[in-house]
């Protein structure tokens, strides 16, 4: 089957941009927090993403830090089989309230997770670590410093600001986009207490679904293209 040089250059273009999306998606790699947007004054679920990225290592500890300019005056931790959590609190320099108006002198720092000979994160592994907080603070954003732990004792940091131009560092902190409530939701939160509930009880987004839907929908558009490439070469040839 052959095309013409603008067939040619059609079918190269889709599945070059094909390709460097599908690199794209590998090369990004690194420990991320989901979902990656909030509302202020709510609570979510944050869960962070861990993946093995040694190819003669196990991650073997992970640890996480929380923002404490603007502290979650309420943070509790799921259990996760063949790791062990165990949390720092810290002592605040401004104290905050929680929903009953009460001061908070202190919050927790960070959180640090160990494996046992089970929970261990090998190559082409990654897992998930589910933290439940709020009220989330009225600020633009929260970066989260974390370090990962490997077996043969490296440690890697995940602490570098993203730039305003957008370009992602080497190794980029998870960072928590934060909106503003709209109005309705305001007065949900300040009308209503909030219930007591477990970070397994709360829904979270999982953005493997949706990266897999969008490289679905690219292949799908690019086998499109090819179909019209020969349909116009065709065309050209019986006319």
């Amino acid at each position: 089957m052959s095309f013409s040089r603008p067939s040619r250059m059609l079918v190269v273009s889709t599945l070059t941009a094909l390709g460097l999306t599908l690199g794209a998606g590998i090369a990004s790699a690194h420990v991320s927090v989901n979902p990656n947007t909030a509302v202020a004054g709510s609570y979510t679920k944050l869960t962070f993403r861990v993946p093995n990225e040694s190819a003669k290592a196990q991650t073997v500890k992970f640890t996480i830090n929380f923002p404490m300019d603007h502290p979650f005056a309420s943070v509790s931790v799921k259990k996760e089989p063949g790791w062990t959590a165990v949390a720092t609190t810290t002592k605040l320099t401004t104290p905050v309230s929680d929903d009953d108006n009460a001061d908070i002198t202190q919050a927790v720092s960070s959180i640090t997770w160990t494996a046992d000979a089970s929970g261990r994160i090998a190559l082409g592994q990654f897992a998930e670590f589910d933290v439940s907080v709020g009220p989330v603070p009225k600020v633009a954003s929260m970066a989260f410093a974390a370090t990962q732990t490997y077996s043969d004792g490296s440690v890697v940091t995940w602490d570098q600001p993203t730039p305003a131009s957008g370009v992602e560092p080497e190794k980029p902190a998870p960072v928590l986009i934060v909106s503003a409530a709209t109005t309705a939701a305001a007065a949900a939160v300040t009308s209503a207490a909030v219930p007591t509930v477990t970070a397994a009880a709360i829904p979270g987004t999982d953005d493997t679904s949706a990266r897999v839907l969008g490289v679905a929908g690219i292949i799908v558009g690019a086998f499109g293209l090819l179909v019209a490439a020969v349909a116009l070469r065709r065309a050209r040839l019986t006319s």
